[in-house]
């Protein structure tokens, strides 16, 4: 059962990267806020209050229901805590419905096994948790030792993919704890994944000797070729305090949509355009996405990172296809590319003609209008 669900998600990606190549007024991702209420208050963290109510249902329907008439790929739950809303299964068949990926981002606290179950029901795609550290802190409460049993069930009756983050950085103080999450996680069959503290603006803090020592042994553990935070230039730059050159497709491929209804270029730069999403358009989409962000080469907001490369895949095909080939050989000259690189190859890598014929199957085979 699992592995058919699993195969069905990677046509739905599928789908959704065509749909992203075909047109630059598409959202790519798009997180947004059920509840900015958190059961937890680790001291690191500017996106939560004690005391926020739920959005009303209606009101996140209606959201989720605009965000689809964009077609957005991705939509992420993120919060706050978004299992604090009550009908957070709702808003995720919701999404579902409309076409869209859909992931939620938890503390995991709350989880059980009929908590999980519900989300199979709702027909949850991905769960992001991260953990902090082994033991509980006044840092932070999101630990191994208390969310082990959480991930134990996880394994045992999630139909979605789970994907275990854990954190550097030098408000973090046993960075070594990062490793054996990560360990934990690929133990479990989880995506283990690494990310670096940011300040109240998004930006940089860079790492201190043994932070950094950690990163590495975490990336020596393996990621798949597309592993955008490990291998593909930023996440490193940002260990190493270097800065990136990139476009922030903020505002455009990427929307972040606050409790209030607004659109904002990501979590660390609310206010920036504060346009209601009920009022946003197309229009709105293709401005602010191009609009330069100054709080770029220093940003770590990898979910960004990631949507930037997608785009940049649609732009820049070649260049970015042979950037990740190359990059990944570099660290196995044995690695040999898998069947769905070699369709890659042809479809960007060979003559225009070539390109244009596979582009135009693709996008009939997955039903996508231009």
């Amino acid at each position: 059962m699992r592995s058919l669900l699993k195969a069905r998600r990677k046509w739905r990606e599928a789908r959704m990267f065509a749909a992203a190549m075909a047109s630059p007024a598409t959202p790519i991702l798009a997180q947004i806020i059920p509840i900015r209420r958190c059961n937890l208050a680790c001291t690191y963290c500017n996106e939560y209050d004690k005391n926020s109510l739920p959005v009303p249902t209606f009101e996140m329907l209606s959201r989720i229901d605009k965000l689809c008439e964009f077609r957005t790929g991705i939509i992420t739950f993120s919060g706050g805590e978004p299992t604090l809303h009550p009908d957070l299964d709702q808003l995720i068949r919701r999404a579902r419905d409309g076409g869209a990926i859909v992931t939620v981002i938890t503390n995991g606290y709350l989880l059980t096994p009929a908590r999980i179950k519900r989300l199979n029901a709702a027909g949850l795609d991905y769960l992001q948790i991260s953990i902090d550290n082994v033991q509980p802190d006044d840092v932070s409460k999101k630990s191994l030792k208390v969310l082990d049993r959480k991930l134990q069930w996880l394994a045992q009756y999630a139909d979605f993919d789970v994907t275990i983050n854990s954190v550097l950085g030098n408000d973090i103080r046993q960075p070594e704890d990062a490793f054996q999450i990560a360990t934990r996680a690929r133990e479990l069959g989880f995506t283990s994944t690494v990310g670096v503290l940011h300040d109240g603006l998004g930006q940089l803090k860079a790492l201190n000797p043994a932070a950094t020592s950690v990163y590495e042994r975490i990336k020596n553990l393996g990621t798949g070729l597309f592993s955008f935070a490990h291998h593909d230039g930023f996440q490193s730059n940002i260990v190493h305090a270097l800065p990136n050159q990139w476009h922030c497709p903020a505002g455009g491929r990427f929307l972040y949509i606050c409790e209030d209804g607004l659109v904002h270029y990501c979590s660390q730069q609310r206010g920036h355009p504060a346009i209601p999403l009920a009022d946003y358009t197309v229009e709105d989409i293709l401005r602010e996405g191009a609009k330069p962000k100054a709080c770029a080469p220093f940003c770590t907001i990898s979910c960004v990172h990631q949507t930037a490369m997608l785009d940049r895949f649609r732009t820049e095909p070649r260049e970015t296809l042979n950037g990740i080939i190359s990059r990944r050989q570099q660290r196995d000259p044995n690695w040999h590319p898998p069947a769905s690189i070699r369709l890659l190859e042809n479809m960007f890598l060979k003559d225009s003609r070539t390109r244009d014929l596979f582009g135009a199957l693709a996008l009939r085979l997955f039903r996508v209008k231009q």
